[in-house]
């Protein structure tokens, strides 16, 4: 790819542009969100058209008309947001649009040994063909997307943030199907926010920063704070900054809490300024925990005191008015409205900042929303903008800052920094250390485990549906946490 601009309107996404990739390569697309990555791949893929620049396949002119074209020419895409239709089974969206027919008629034998064969590549085979996709978890979700590309046998495989929903093991196995797949030529292009990934998976690397090109070689011969100064334009000498706070009495206490079916035995004691880190494999109970603590799941057995009175049974609204705010890990389903402005989701869940008597004031609503989108430091054209054309990591921003706005006491913040490049994962760290200076509790739930050992307070682990006891986060270690995981004493 040479010379590639884009332009949105008013907003260049990519000015002159240039980017490579060799057959058998992994090559490292590295940037901070809304750097121009994932608008370059899509002009790669045929999902948007270059205003200017080349592109060559091969040595050959290639102008994807379309991504159906692009995937019959060899381009598969692996978004981050996933593009699965939950309402069909597994087999059918892995053969989605490329079912193999005779005479117009479905070859249903040959469909189901096709996608079985591609789950057991990426060794998933527990992975139940007929299942709708809708009931599998995020972690399941990521596997079937990344199967249904591997069975077009690409020439070149663009793989956006693949892991951001995968634990270890099954990153390891991607990481296998990786070097495989080089093995046979196939080029695959890695854009993750785990510069570890990078360093460890890529022979090669390209840094965009606001659209340009800042630096491109051998993955080798840099150093990961060079690529994180190539990619924020400035030193990241403190990647964990931590703010002191002081912990102080119980704000929520939690006694032999039980789900249906998950979890199945958690207790712990969130202390006014603590920041509290739960890890574990996906699967694991986390998320069901918190979903039980918000009021959306059923609590079927135990106990919990907010502020020491008893909240058991409390519907989500309860739980607001309590000051208590969940961020979800599957922001485009749960966390967002995608079809409304950012203004209408920073301001969903508290209107009375915005309102008069009842009528909500489009401009206060307007000015209130500015003034979070500037000291979150989000990149928008305006509060108006709808918030589905913004990248991942400024959607998250936004879905945190609605925490902010209802001023929430204590916040559940599950996997908050999924898809979110490393100078906003720096700037999230510091908003969650000033939170706990001023008082505020988090419980955060992370399957990066660098990020709880450098960010929390204490630290418990979950292995199917049950939590340890909590720990000082310096007791623990990556291999502690990963023992204690998987079921090990340690």
């Amino acid at each position: 790819m040479s010379g590639v601009q884009k332009s949105f309107g008013a907003t260049r996404a990519l000015k002159n542009v240039s980017f490579a990739v060799a057959p058998g390569e992994v090559h490292a697309l590295i940037g901070e969100n809304g750097a121009g990555k994932s608008t370059l791949m899509k002009i790669l893929s045929g999902a948007y058209r270059a205003d200017a620049g080349t592109i060559e396949i091969d040595g050959r002119p290639f102008i994807p008309e379309n991504p159906h074209h692009a995937r019959r020419c060899g381009i598969a895409m692996i978004y981050q947001e996933l593009t699965l239709a939950p309402h069909l089974s597994v087999e059918e969206n892995i053969l989605l649009g490329a079912e193999p027919a005779t005479l117009g008629w479905l070859n249903r034998s040959k469909r189901r040994a096709i996608a079985r064969c591609a789950l057991d590549e990426l060794h998933s085979g527990d992975i139940s063909l007929t299942a709708l996709v809708s009931t599998l978890s995020v972690a399941q979700k990521q596997i079937v997307e990344i199967a249904r590309a591997l069975i077009s046998e690409p020439k070149v495989l663009v793989m956006d943030e693949p892991t951001s929903s995968l634990t270890q093991v099954d990153t390891e196995n991607l990481f296998a199907v990786i070097k495989r797949l080089c093995e046979r030529g196939v080029s695959v292009v890695y854009i993750s926010h785990f510069l570890e990934e990078c360093q460890r998976i890529a022979q090669r690397y390209t840094v965009l920063r606001d659209g340009e090109s800042m630096g491109a070689g051998a993955m080798e011969e840099v150093k990961l704070g060079d690529i994180i100064r190539l990619m924020v334009g400035r030193e990241m000498s403190d990647i964990y900054p931590r703010t002191p706070h002081r912990l102080g009495a119980p704000v929520l206490e939690v006694k032999s809490l039980a789900g249906s079916p998950k979890p199945r035995a958690v207790s712990f004691s969130l202390r006014e300024g603590e920041i509290l880190g739960i890890a574990g494999l996906v699967g694991a109970g986390r998320t069901e925990t918190l979903r039980a603590l918000f009021g959306l799941d059923r609590i079927r057995d135990g106990v919990v005191l907010v502020s020491g009175r008893e909240r058991t049974h409390s519907s989500p609204a309860r739980r607001l008015d309590d000051g208590m705010g969940l961020l979800s890990e599957n922001r485009k389903e749960e966390g967002l409205m995608l079809n409304r402005s950012l203004a209408d989701n920073l301001t969903a869940t508290s209107y009375s900042p915005v309102a008069t008597i009842g009528f909500v004031s489009t401009r206060r609503q307007r000015e209130t929303a500015q003034a979070w989108i500037e000291k979150l430091q989000v990149r928008a054209r305006d509060t108006a903008q709808p918030i589905a054309e913004l990248s991942g990591g400024n959607q998250q921003k936004i879905a945190i800052g609605r925490l902010l706005h209802h001023d929430a006491k204590i916040f559940l913040l599950d996997e908050p920094t999924r898809g979110i490049d490393v100078g906003s994962k720096a700037q999230i760290y510091r908003l969650m250390g000033q939170l706990a200076a001023e008082g505020k509790s988090i419980v955060f739930v992370s399957s990066y485990l660098p990020e709880l050992l450098g960010v929390c307070d204490t630290i418990a682990v979950m292995h199917r549906g049950v939590l340890s006891e909590a720990r000082p986060a310096e007791e623990w270690t990556e291999h502690s946490v990963m023992a204690s995981a998987i079921g090990q004493m340690n």
